[in-house]
């Protein structure tokens, strides 16, 4: 595990990380978090559970006993973000304050860089 994150995270966002992962099937690592090529700006932002982690390509952070496995590719794009946690009316979920990020998506699923 990398001893110094290179984004950081709330602890709203860490307490339902966890809460999410609690109820997960047998085998999970941790929480899979990153950037595809896609949606409406050019990247959208990835959160789905990490079965493994690949050697070549992943690395394995460590947010207070969550374990969050970033990309290589990805993390580049996320140096000096905050992963936090928001409630909305109409909704709730993760959301990225990315510094890097040129424009978001009205929906906030999706990024320029």
């Amino acid at each position: 595990m990398t001893t110094t994150p290179p984004f950081a995270m709330t602890p709203k966002a860490i307490e339902m990380a966890k809460k999410k992962l609690l109820g997960a099937e047998d085998g999970i690592l941790g929480l899979r978090v990153g950037l595809r090529g896609g949606g409406c700006s050019g990247y959208s932002y990835v959160f789905e559970t990490a079965k493994e982690q690949r050697p070549e390509r992943d690395l394995a952070l460590d947010f207070d006993g969550l374990t969050i496995i970033v990309d290589t590719k990805s993390l580049e794009l996320l140096k000096g973000a905050t992963l936090d946690w928001e409630t909305k009316l109409m909704g709730h979920g993760f959301k990225w304050i990315n510094p890097n990020a040129k424009t978001n998506c009205g929906c906030g699923e999706s990024v320029s860089f």
